[in-house]
């Protein structure tokens, strides 16, 4: 069977590498890497289809290291031993330096699979490279995450999507000899989510579909024939964040119908029931906020209660959160606040800490004025004292802008009492 059109244009060599400039650019981190012949144990993390795999691929083949792949999904200890050594006597028999372990989706391992893999990275037997799309902090256990260095790989940009086409038409033998027009893109990259494998799968049913001597790619053509395939996006993790992205529009759009459905979809499809849980705290801070600050705390004993629970009890209690949160009032103030928080940051750049906002621990710092003149809240009225806690530079700049609900119109009246019209609320 003739291999899919992202496997045969998979990219050989590091220079073939289409995105992630911050890695493998001419200033890269991973560039460096491999021209000094030190290769640490990795982990890619970003979404899928941005080149986790074919990374490994090209580190292993430039460095000229033997390569050993597992996949988390169909892996066991039995199996991580085993592989572990073949690696240890590949290494011994015909190189000085590691063999590369690659795993895919390690956020799918275990912690005693984890565990397993500890000795074999410490005592240096292999180089580990795990590629995964969920954030490692949460699924990689601590020990084997210090050993590791993490990298993010960023979604594809509409810059990169097109190259990947211009690459396809250009150097895949079959579609050499055919003769296509791109017209239209947009549906092609809105359709791809940023994913290059995704987009090349798209690509290829387009032009299998078509009999004609010159092929033409439109949006037209591209969305009715996704709409007759939708088995394209039936194989796994192809709907993973379509799903998820309707899920939390959902309840940011308070419709617990919508939330319950995409919830049942994601369950049905063997979703991990703890990547939902963690959209379901992230959205509980995201989209309502302090107009129910109970929401996060909810959200948060939901995730704690399907860890220890389990499928297919924790479905229960998915739901019940995922319901709680729909109904909720919704406030992204806090998500705003941050938001223009690290904006002024990014402007303003490292701004002097006031005076009086300082801590003076020695002799010389209180000499310097050092909280001198700070206020101590308690000391006076309503536990309240005014007096400025910006840098100078960006004094009486309003950050937090309460949401228009029940509570935060409550939190407003208690902020202009105290503050009068200094942040104008």
């Amino acid at each position: 069977m003739e291999a899919p059109l992202a496997e045969r244009i998979r990219p050989q060599k590091l220079d073939e590498y289409i995105s992630q400039l911050h890695l493998v650019g001419p200033n890269g981190s991973l560039t460096q890497q491999i021209s000094r012949g030190i290769i640490p144990s990795l982990i890619f993390w970003g979404p899928p289809g941005t080149g986790k795999t074919t990374l490994a691929q090209i580190i292993a083949q430039e460095s000229q290291r033997p390569f050993f792949v597992l996949s988390a999904i169909n892996s066991g200890v039995k199996d991580i031993r085993e592989v572990i050594d073949k690696a240890k006597q590949s290494g011994g028999l015909f190189t000085a330096k590691n063999p590369i372990l690659f795993i895919d989706e390690i956020h799918r391992f275990s912690k005693s699979q984890q565990d397993s893999l500890l000795a074999a990275v410490e005592k240096g037997w292999i180089t580990l490279v795990g590629a995964t799309t969920e954030n490692p902090s949460f699924e990689v256990i601590p020990a084997l995450l210090s050993r590791c260095q993490v990298y993010v790989l960023n979604a594809f940009t509409k810059a990169d999507l097109e190259s990947l086409l211009q690459r396809a038409m250009q150097t895949d033998v079959y579609l050499q000899n055919k003769n296509i027009q791109l017209k239209e893109t947009e549906a092609l990259l809105r359709l791809s989510g940023g994913d290059g494998r995704k987009l090349l799968n798209i690509f290829e049913l387009v032009i299998n579909a078509s009999a004609a001597e010159e092929i033409i790619i439109t949006n037209e053509r591209v969305l009715e024939l996704v709409q007759q395939n939708t088995a394209l996006y039936d194989k796994s993790g192809e709907q993973h964040y379509d799903i998820i992205s309707a899920f939390i529009k959902s309840i940011r759009g308070s419709d617990p119908n919508g939330a319950v459905y995409w919830l049942a979809r994601m369950i049905e499809g063997g979703e991990d029931i703890k990547f939902i849980a963690r959209r379901l705290l992230i959205s509980a801070s995201e989209d309502i906020g302090n107009a129910n600050p109970t929401a996060l705390i909810m959200a948060n004993n939901t995730f704690q209660a399907v860890t220890t629970i389990g499928y297919p009890e924790s479905r229960i209690l998915l739901s019940q959160c995922a319901i709680y949160l729909a109904t909720s009032p919704k406030s992204n103030a806090s998500y705003m606040a941050i938001n223009t928080a690290q904006q002024i940051v990014k402007q303003t750049g490292d701004l002097s800490v006031p005076i009086h906002l300082r801590n003076a621990p020695t002799k010389l710092m209180k000499e310097l004025g050092y909280g001198e003149d700070y206020k101590y809240s308690h000391d006076y009225a309503n536990n309240f004292a005014e007096q400025e806690y910006l840098p100078e530079e960006i004094k009486n700049t309003p950050i937090y802008v309460p949401g228009n609900n029940s509570r935060e119109n409550s939190t407003r009246e208690f902020l202009k009492n105290r503050w009068k019209d200094k942040y104008d609320y």
